[in-house]
């Protein structure tokens, strides 16, 4: 909240929200992880194969500039739109949080 990044939603709110369960791996690494499947009923799939390694390096090696994104740093750079919101709600014990922009 303090970066302006979560907004805390008000108690007369309608509030569908998934627990979020705490994975840890064998070298004691963990994360937070949350059951999406119901709202991947909604959602489209993505029938596009991923390319072959090969033909995406060949398209490179003809290019003068390649950029890149820090995909974790670039997660919350993700616009969200007012109705996605509540589906990607954050709850902890100080409330249950919107993600905002």
């Amino acid at each position: 909240m303090q970066l302006g990044v979560l907004r805390k939603v008000g108690h007369n709110e309608e509030v569908e929200v998934t627990d979020p369960v705490i994975i840890t791996w064998h070298d004691d690494k963990s994360r937070m992880v949350g059951d999406f499947r119901e709202l991947n009923t909604y959602t489209f799939p993505d029938r596009y194969p991923i390319p072959r390694i090969h033909e995406t390096l060949t398209q490179l090696s003809k290019e003068r500039f390649i950029t890149s994104m820090d995909a974790p740093k670039g997660f919350h750079q993700n616009v969200l739109t007012p109705h996605a919101r509540k589906s990607f709600r954050i709850i902890s014990d100080c409330g249950i949080y919107d993600i905002l922009g």
